[in-house]
């Protein structure tokens, strides 16, 4: 396995961050115009220390292999260098507003030779007003980013949901089933969220476990530390497991197609002989009560987001469970479910499908008392976060359990989720 940064690739984010610093160090000095020299130094030194923090650690990503590396140490340096790169983009607008003002100001002097000349005002300068308010917030948003990592990334909320399902039979009412999805154990510094994630879901006595992909980040290695507390998820009636894009390996180069098929095949194994899980590869499961037949039905990846290869086939997977009377499909990414699912004739008895991939982007505004839901993840994916609904059919997307990129969560928690089967 190689690292896959090249000269280009380092290149723009080196130039990126100095041309921001370059901007934003004028709402510094804007900001402390009329502070005592002393104080101009603190915050001078504040700034480009904080700024210096940005550039060792991408030297650091430059430099180690940025995939096999683990660990706190980390999750700490990257999650404090973003925290500290987008408090900063966070001034850019209130910087653009009064360069534009002053643009056009400019160009209304250069139409208009009458115009008085214009005076400052006592008090503060516009620039000196909109960099104060973009300093208290990307101050706060830094402070926000650094609390997602410390606190926000382990703050598992249960979430139990009654899953209404037309003309449900007796038999199957009142099934329990745990959905947890996008665990991303690369991310993990340490056994103890793994550990935690298991208590709260055997605490939930689920008669069935879902996992909608995205045990890995990059390779099956990462399970090794967490086997044994992940042997311990217990469901009376089955674990249930579909794979991510993420599981399949393609985010790494590898020396020989050979080491990704053998880490692809290894992370198969690990799943059905290690952990227990009924791994299902474009294939279904059907569980039968007094009668009636209740199909499990899980695809491999399948996404329509060009980032993205595909690799399920549904067809295949729900030949032999139409006639059940009670259909669930697991399919990692809720696109899927958009372009296909809930589209095409052939799947319309699929009663609920089960979902992940997005992670509502880790970061948002979520407050059920008044309805209030937001993340940039809305903009990419019609459906990011939550129970959906069209006509017979329902999508629940799962906000996941781990993180990628960003190592925290702000406003988007870690969720395990409790549905609750009821007749419609």
């Amino acid at each position: 396995m190689n690292n896959r940064f090249t000269l280009t690739w380092m290149l723009v984010p080196l130039i990126l961050l100095i041309l921001v610093d370059i901007y934003v160090f004028q709402a510094v000095r804007s900001a402390f115009t009329d502070a005592r020299s002393s104080q101009q130094r603190i915050a001078y030194i504040t700034y480009w220390s904080l700024s210096a923090i940005t550039y060792i650690v991408l030297a650091v990503i430059f430099t180690k292999n940025y995939q096999q590396w683990h660990g706190w140490d980390k999750n700490l340096m990257i999650g404090v260098a973003q925290a500290i790169f987008f408090g900063k983009l966070l001034l850019l607008p209130f910087l653009l507003i009064d360069d534009l003002l002053r643009v056009g100001r400019w160009a209304f002097s250069f139409f208009n030779t009458t115009q008085p000349a214009i005076t400052q005002a006592n008090g503060i300068s516009r620039l000196q007003f909109l960099s104060r308010i973009g300093l208290g917030i990307g101050t706060f948003t830094m402070g926000g980013m650094l609390y997602g990592i410390l606190r926000g990334a382990f703050n598992y909320q249960i979430k139990k949901i009654p899953l209404a399902i037309p003309q449900l039979p007796a038999a199957f009412e009142g099934l329990k089933i745990v959905q947890i999805s996008d665990m991303h154990l690369g991310s993990f510094a340490d056994n103890s969220p793994v550990e935690k994630i298991v208590e709260l879901v055997n605490a939930q006595q689920p008669d069935m476990i879902f996992f909608t992909g995205d045990l890995v980040n990059y390779a099956a290695k990462e399970i090794h530390p967490h086997i044994p507390a992940l042997s311990r998820l217990k469901a009376s009636q089955g674990i249930y497991s579909v794979l991510g894009n993420h599981d399949y390996g393609m985010y790494l180069k590898w020396e020989k197609d050979e080491d990704r098929i053998a880490n692809f095949n290894e992370l198969l194994h690990i799943q059905r002989e290690q952990l227990g899980w009924d791994l299902l590869m474009d294939e279904h499961r059907i569980v039968e009560r007094d009668g009636h037949q209740l199909a499990i039905i899980g695809v491999q990846y399948i996404g329509h987001n060009l980032r993205f290869a595909s690799f399920g086939n549904l067809k295949k997977a729900y030949a032999g469970a139409e006639n059940a009377a009670v259909q669930l499909l697991l399919s990692h990414d809720p696109s899927h479910w958009d372009k296909e699912v809930s589209v095409a004739e052939d799947f319309k008895n699929i009663h609920t499908t089960f979902s992940g991939h997005t992670h509502g982007f880790q970061f948002g505004i979520e407050v059920p008392k008044i309805n209030l839901q937001w993340s940039p993840s809305q903009y990419v994916y019609p459906h990011w976060a939550g129970l959906y609904r069209q006509e017979q059919q329902q999508l629940y997307v799962n906000r996941g359990i781990g993180f990628l990129g960003y190592p925290g969560r702000l406003g988007i928690s870690p969720e395990i989720t409790v549905f609750r089967l009821t007749k419609a």
